[in-house]
């Protein structure tokens, strides 16, 4: 380790005095000039976990759906995971060591896990269209030059992008060719075998209404675009040529505010669709003839693809365990649903797409999304295998067809003030601290029928996210306002109150 390299970029990397991190769901995230010091940190991080593991490690500088003015960054392990959890600890630790400590810290964190440190190392880099990506990538370079490891910066990438870049890196191109091209020659393909007959019908609308929340994923979608069957027509809305990323348009604002984003008008029943700053939500959304606005989120994506793929799986004769994973915050009837009407398992974990994909690894078929429109299928080894063969074999055209779409499917998806005072138990369903906080939540519930509510850290934002359900909209926009005000005096809110709807 040349300890003179990591002392002259930590000179222009300097942390500054008081701040701490913490790496969350979904990597470090906060103002994007109070990160320098972080980036480069990640850089000289990911080198160590690339000698560890002997493999190519990702480095998204991305901060989602956050405002433009923050930024964030996530490391990605070697088949396009989130970071292993011991990893983050030392992430954490070792973003808020102090300068003189940062050596020592790298040695603990070699000593622990064994890291050869002869072995190469190679990184490779991408970023998001906020102003301050670019430079926040160069710290990341710094520090990946500083121990001496190879990188490759892809420059303006998807955070799914970049996920796939680092699974083909280490699969010896197995999963795909590691290119940005080889992403949508991978995708589109599947899309347009998925989809061939749908499209060969030619009775229903084909186009789709798609708010790129200012971001990235207008870029990628015009490169992407002529790979895609020609019957279907995108048109593209906040593509970054004017407005803030993620400002009153996004996935994150249409499922918050139920409403549609800035900057796009619809006539009834046509298809939209919304992504977030680094291209990794999705909801869809139409206005109906009345002009009522309605939300396909993530509950009901997973339910929707669950179901699909349970009707495929009965109708090719297989016996696959197919099981949805949800948090404490999915909408109970999208649950009840599943459980009883279609008879499929759901699961509950805590917020945040690293839990949920780990309970999913241990289905043979496992739906993930979580309602803000973060999620995937993920199909085991054992599936991938069965179904791969049934597509092969000789058998009646209607079972021939569901299996091979049940390959198409694989193919197209299996990818991959102070917050903390609030404390949760029962998969974050449930207040631990401060005291009082939970008692008073059961208060509040009580008064409305089917009705249920929770609290919890975010895992991005120095905020506090309050989820609540009703037998009404107008008793759930209540409930949610009395519990957020419940918060605001038990959890030591700062700002403006929020206000009681009546």
């Amino acid at each position: 380790m040349d300890l003179n390299a990591i002392t002259k970029f930590s000179a222009l990397h300097a942390k500054p005095d008081g701040l701490i991190l913490q790496y969350g769901t979904a990597g470090f995230r906060t103002k994007a000039n109070c990160l320098d010091h972080v980036m480069y940190r990640m850089g000289l991080l990911a080198v160590l976990r690339s000698k560890q593991t002997k493999s190519t490690i990702g480095v998204m500088v991305t901060a989602s759906h956050n405002p433009e003015e923050d930024n964030g960054v996530k490391l990605i392990d070697p088949l396009g995971e989130m970071l292993a959890p011991s990893w983050e600890e030392h992430a954490t630790c070792l973003a808020n060591a102090e300068e003189q400590n940062v050596h020592a810290v790298l040695a603990e964190i070699c000593h622990r896990e064994a890291v050869n440190q002869q072995q190469k190392a190679m990184i490779i880099i991408g970023r998001d269209t906020r102003p301050s990506s670019e430079k926040l990538s160069q710290s990341v370079i710094d520090g990946v030059t500083a121990l001496g490891g190879q990188y490759h910066d892809y420059g303006l990438v998807t955070t799914p992008q970049l996920h796939y870049l680092v699974c083909c890196q280490n699969t010896n191109g197995q999963y795909g060719k590691a290119t940005v091209e080889g992403y949508y020659q991978k995708l589109s393909k599947a899309f347009v075998d998925l989809t061939k007959q749908t499209f060969s019908n030619g009775n229903e609308s084909r186009a789709l209404k798609i708010d790129c929340a200012s971001g990235i994923g207008a870029l990628k979608l015009k490169e992407m675009e002529h790979y895609l069957p020609r019957e279907l027509s995108l048109h593209l809305f906040n593509d970054g040529s004017k407005g803030k990323l993620n400002h009153l348009c996004g996935a994150d604002f249409v499922k918050s505010h139920q409403k549609l984003p800035l900057g796009i008008e619809v006539k009834p029943n046509e298809r939209c669709c919304s992504f977030d700053g680094d291209a990794d939500r999705i909801v869809y959304y139409y206005n109906d003839a009345a002009g009522h606005f309605h939300l396909i989120d993530g509950d009901k994506i997973a339910t929707l693809i669950s179901s699909f793929l349970k009707e495929l799986l009965l109708e090719v004769g297989e016996n696959l365990k197919i099981g949805v994973v949800q948090t404490a915050y999915a909408n109970g009837s999208s649950t009840q649903y599943l459980e009883e009407i279609m008879k499929v398992p759901v699961h509950c974990t805590k917020t945040g797409v690293k839990h949920l994909h780990h309970k999913a690894q241990e289905f043979d078929i496992g739906v993930y999304f979580e309602a803000n429109g973060h999620g995937t299928v993920l199909f085991s080894k054992t599936a991938e295998t069965k179904i791969r063969q049934l597509a092969k074999e000789e058998m009646d055209e209607k079972k021939r067809k569901a299996a091979m779409m049940l390959e198409n499917v694989i193919d197209l998806i299996n990818q991959v003030a102070d917050r903390q005072v609030i404390d949760t138990t029962d998969a974050e369903r449930r207040a631990v601290r401060p005291v009082g906080l939970q008692e008073a939540i059961d208060d509040l519930v009580k008064k409305y029928r089917s009705s249920r509510a929770f609290v919890r850290p975010s895992g991005t934002e120095d905020v506090v996210r309050v989820y609540a359900e009703a037998d009404s909209q107008e008793n759930a926009d209540k409930l949610a306002t009395e519990v957020s005000l419940a918060v605001f005096q038990l959890a030591g809110g700062v700002g403006e109150r929020p206000k009681l709807v009546f």
